[in-house]
């Protein structure tokens, strides 16, 4: 019984990292986050009931959804490593983000954290992103490690098990006044007089 849940909880991430890719028409190589408290997940107190297990399951099929969709993953660690987020060396490095020292374990960084941390072929943690896109899983506060501006998306489902998801991607930030457009038009689109 316990394993049928945990599947039904791998299923329900998959189907937000896929609801949330095609809402947000991400293109490939863009960088999705994901924090998860595998306690909420679980139906326990975030912080209190960390399962590795768990979180080796949804670590797991959550690169393999973005994988999917062309996407790189980052997962986000738990407060006690400052939520430093866990990915690959070489989009790290291509990135120009801040690698930092630590290795994640469940009672620090998290049981996603530290799972993900193990997949990976040459695993770091970084201090700080800016992702195109993210999915928080029992209110873990992923927000600090999205681009502005991040737009909301509803889902017709809004759990993962038993945790709380929220969803969102960013866009460019609109700039100018009442005479800028921010799509190509056929009428007027030259140089007027005041250029």
């Amino acid at each position: 019984m316990q394993d049928q849940w945990m599947e039904q909880a791998c299923t329900q991430l998959r189907e937000a990292v896929n609801f949330l890719a095609e809402r947000a028409a991400l293109k490939p190589g863009a960088l999705m986050v994901l924090g998860c408290s595998s306690s909420e997940v679980g139906g326990d107190v975030i912080g209190k009931a960390s399962n590795p297990e768990l979180g080796d399951m949804l670590a797991r099929t959550f690169r393999e959804a973005c994988t999917a969709h062309g996407l790189h993953v980052t997962v986000q660690c738990c407060e006690h490593l400052n939520r430093a987020l866990v990915m690959e060396r070489a989009q790290a490095q291509y990135r120009g983000l801040e690698i930092v020292s630590a290795v994640p374990h469940p009672k620090a960084g998290g049981s996603c954290g530290a799972a993900m941390y193990r997949q990976l072929e040459d695993p770091v943690l970084v201090s700080a992103v800016q992702a195109d896109a993210g999915i928080d899983v029992g209110d873990t506060l992923i927000g600090m490690h999205l681009r502005p501006v991040a737009v909301p998306v509803r889902a017709p489902f809004q759990s993962v098990g038993k945790a709380h998801l929220v969803m969102a991607f960013s866009r460019p930030r609109l700039i100018g006044g009442e005479r800028t457009r921010y799509q190509i038009t056929d009428e007027g689109d030259c140089f007027d007089d005041e250029g």
